[in-house]
């Protein structure tokens, strides 16, 4: 799976919407707004994190979040907090990877049912403004022809 698409994929729903803890301010982080305030597009990285074995990503991930500042987590707990989150992502390929940027699949099958759907939707769309267009002789209303002498 490359990481645009996986935007909104409910397999990393649980890793994304995990608690951190919460910062000076009180307000609680998740791992969704930990990585946003990193700089890190938060879904990309949780694919990009799920595709490595734990132990990796638990390590890039304690990694990512030292640079945060600190909240009632301590930097010395980063190992331990990574390895708990890191249980949250779906294992090793469970994210579909024939899945592309754009919705495409690999050999094409997606891309050409929705090219063919999205052609269908353009002539069923051209037919209905053709028909509303123009004018239907039949019901036009025809000059009447007197019968009186």
């Amino acid at each position: 799976m490359t990481p645009s698409s996986a935007f909104g994929r409910p397999e990393l729903n649980a890793f994304l919407f995990a608690s951190v803890g919460e910062d000076k301010s009180g307000i609680e982080v998740t791992v969704l707004s930990a990585l946003i305030r990193l700089g890190f597009d938060p879904w990309q990285e949780a694919a990009r994190l799920s595709e490595l074995p734990k132990e990796t990503a638990a390590r890039a991930l304690a990694t990512a979040f030292a640079l945060l500042p600190e909240g009632d987590w301590q930097i010395p707990q980063m190992a331990s907090l990574a390895g708990r989150l890191v249980d949250y992502l779906p294992y090793p390929g469970a994210l579909p990877s024939a899945v592309f940027a754009g919705g495409h699949r690999a050999g094409g099958t997606t891309w050409r049912r929705t090219r063919w759907l999205f052609w269908l939707a353009v002539a069923v769309g051209w037919f209905f403004l053709l028909s509303y267009l123009t004018t239907n002789p039949a019901y036009e209303s025809m000059p009447t022809v007197s019968t009186q002498k």
